[in-house]
């Protein structure tokens, strides 16, 4: 990119097609790059788990290439700049049905409006580093368009604004999970946390935690998404993967679990208990997976009593 060099291709393009891909970024990414490939604009990029075509409406199967992927993000980063791949790949990791043709939508948009032009407008306004605006000879390449700020200011742009509200609610997600993770010890060492976010934040979770963390191993699985991030005590990675087996809980976790579900309910102020109010900032589907909210949960409860019943 400006555009993917394209992949030598004898087929004709497609009017009305849909792309599908797995679901994962590098999916994504590669779907953007076959659709430079093909001289196409698809009217949907779906996960193929849940994709519906319409009727007439021909389908083509992305397979994911990593390599074709890593190609799309240097381009948007050499054309766009870091701030612009970054959000489309923060709203990529959203579970909105819509996330892949809003990410294709917004790459097209960007690389079109980073393209190189003949520095017309930016010579006007004195903003021009490039061979025309400093002197250079008549018919050289011009600038590279940056000095025209980045895309992601535009945001009454149709292109625009659909990629920050899928961004700001992968970002509020993500800020969930730092509050409410909770982590278990477990008898190998190992520090284990389970969550159910709506949306595959974990990769975003990792350099947070793994620098708090510092040299202590710990696992944070998401159920939702079959994605385990794995920190060895200096690097992380990913693991796709349904369920996990777990070694027994170190010794000392029940008491600890028992300690902080009372401090949990001994520092509440009985006046100010607020149960609606809480379940905006805390929401009820994330209770399953935080320690003091167990007793609150049928089939959980602790030994000792409830503070409150949950209006």
């Amino acid at each position: 990119m400006p555009a993917p060099s394209p992949v030598p291709t004898s087929e004709q393009p497609l009017e009305d097609v849909a792309y599908v891909y797995d679901g994962t970024p590098e999916g994504l990414f590669t779907a953007v790059f076959m659709a430079y490939a093909h001289r196409e604009d698809p009217q949907d990029v779906a996960v193929h788990d849940t994709f519906q075509p319409r009727l007439g409406q021909a389908v083509r199967s992305i397979e994911t290439d990593e390599e074709l992927a890593l190609r799309v993000r240097r381009g948007i980063r050499r054309a766009c700049g870091h701030a612009c791949y970054d959000a489309a790949l923060r709203a990529s990791l959203s579970d909105d049905p819509s996330s892949g043709i809003v990410v294709y939508r917004f790459v097209r948009y960007a690389m079109a409006a980073n393209r190189p032009h003949d520095c017309t407008g930016c010579r006007k306004r004195g903003s021009c580093g490039g061979p025309l605006g400093s002197g250079g000879p008549t018919g050289a390449a011009g600038c590279s368009g940056k000095a025209r700020g980045s895309v992601l200011n535009d945001l009454a742009h149709p292109a625009v604004e659909p990629l920050m509200r899928l961004v700001r609610a992968v970002g509020n997600e993500r800020h969930r999970m730092l509050q409410f993770l909770r982590f278990e010890h477990l008898e190998n060492g190992v520090w284990f946390a389970r969550c159910n976010p709506s949306a595959a934040v974990v990769p975003l979770l990792m350099d947070w935690f793994s620098g708090r963390f510092n040299t202590q191993p710990f696992i944070i699985f998401d159920e939702n998404h079959g994605m385990a991030g794995v920190y060895e005590g200096r690097d992380w990675y990913l693991v796709r993967t349904d369920e996990v087996n777990l070694p027994n809980k170190a010794s000392d976790e029940k008491l600890m679990q028992a300690a902080w579900k009372r401090f949990y309910d001994t520092v509440a102020i009985e006046a100010r208990y607020n149960p609606e109010l809480r379940r905006q900032f805390m929401p009820k589907r994330l209770w399953k997976n935080i320690i003091e909210m167990h007793e609150r949960i049928p089939g959980k409860d602790l030994s000792h009593p409830r503070r409150h019943p949950e209006g």
